[in-house]
């Protein structure tokens, strides 16, 4: 079978023949149908995050991804039905957050993360899975499967958002997004689905501009960062409930703390590269926190029910965001411009087959 793999000595995704895999003991074989491609994995080939499972020199790409049910190896599964993976798996043996049903809260060392972290991806025409991490989904929506991960991410932070908040009475309002990629979209139509009376979302581009549409169809206001840094959005616009952190811009973890009305959670879920350094007004942050009753949450990967949480909501959303999104799905003939990373581009997908 055919897969996209990056290898140790060149980080350029290219197409190599492997064999198929047999399912084992609780596993079923899925035929993969589509696999998105997003900022991690251009992270991944650049060699900023992740690493190669133990013992290969490379690493098949992939964790976004939807799935036919090839073989279900005698499972609870059926053949033929539409799945999609979660992305964590154990890494030797189990752990105490494996056991839980709670892999997105382990620590690093505990877990390994397919197409990402010591464990091979889904961009292959056949993977395997233990059934426990395969999540059904209707077959209508399998064209966008790949899009279920991504909101399950979103699923999980929302989650612990409103946690966060659970002590008191709490109706949040207004949200703010930063960060414009497809993530950050798909984010900010989840705030309008959920009746956020006002919305924004910050980016860095200028207009005309394919984000900029998709911002403004869903009603919510665009915020150029370069006129208007996170910290003096409260002065521009107004102080904002949730502030939804998706750049990996170091600093906007900090200017989220002023950007929040008083009892406003943020939620951060970019991860910068280490070793940045910065200055902070550090003691008015700690007053703002207690003064004014604010919360910041941080938020990585996500569990089988935050995908089929996402599984929901992706049938919830208007289909033309999909159709404005999603700017190329790519046959493994072409499957090079998925990884086209430029201001025109903001979904992508592989195609392997959805026959």
């Amino acid at each position: 079978m055919q897969a996209i793999v990056v290898s140790r000595e060149d980080r350029t995704p290219r197409l190599v023949d492997r064999p198929r895999p047999e399912p084992g003991p609780g596993e079923a074989l899925v035929r993969t149908l589509r696999v998105g491609v997003d900022g991690t994995d251009h992270e991944v080939i650049r060699g900023g995050h992740g690493g190669f499972p133990e013992g290969d020199d490379y690493l098949v790409l992939g964790h976004e991804a939807v799935g036919v049910v090839e073989d279900s190896n005698g499972t609870d599964l059926q053949d033929g039905q539409v799945v999609t993976p979660t992305v964590r798996r154990r890494p030797n043996g189990t752990n105490e957050f494996f056991d839980r049903g709670e892999p997105d809260m382990a620590p690093g060392g505990k877990y390994v993360e397919r197409g990402i972290e010591g464990a091979h991806g889904f961009m292959s025409e056949y993977f395997t899975s233990p059934t426990d991490c395969l999540v059904p989904i209707p077959a209508e929506l399998a064209p966008l499967g790949f899009l279920v991960e991504p909101i399950s991410i979103s699923e999980k932070a929302f989650e612990l958002a409103f946690a966060a908040r659970s002590a008191f009475d709490w109706t949040p309002e207004s949200a703010l997004v930063l960060g414009n990629g497809s993530l950050g979209l798909l984010t900010l139509a989840m705030f309008d689905d959920r009746g956020f009376e006002r919305t924004y979302c910050l980016g860095r581009r200028d207009r005309p501009d394919p984000t900029i549409d998709v911002m403004e169809e869903l009603g919510a206001t665009y915020i150029d960062s370069r006129e208007t840094p996170v910290s003096e959005i409260p002065g521009e616009y107004e102080p904002m409930d949730v502030v939804y952190e998706a750049t990996g811009y170091a600093p906007h973890a900090f200017d989220t703390v002023q950007a929040l009305a008083s009892n406003g959670v943020g939620a951060l879920l970019g991860v910068p590269e280490s070793g940045w350094t910065f200055e902070v007004d550090g003691s008015d942050i700690h007053r703002e926190f207690v003064l004014e009753n604010k919360a910041l949450v941080g938020s990585v990967n996500s569990r089988a029910a935050h995908f089929e949480a996402a599984v929901d909501t992706l049938a919830s959303l208007p289909g033309w965001l999909f159709e404005e999104l999603v700017t190329g799905v790519y046959d493994l003939d072409e499957f090079e411009q998925a990884f086209t990373d430029d201001e025109n581009t903001i979904k992508t997908a592989v195609q392997f087959t959805l026959s």
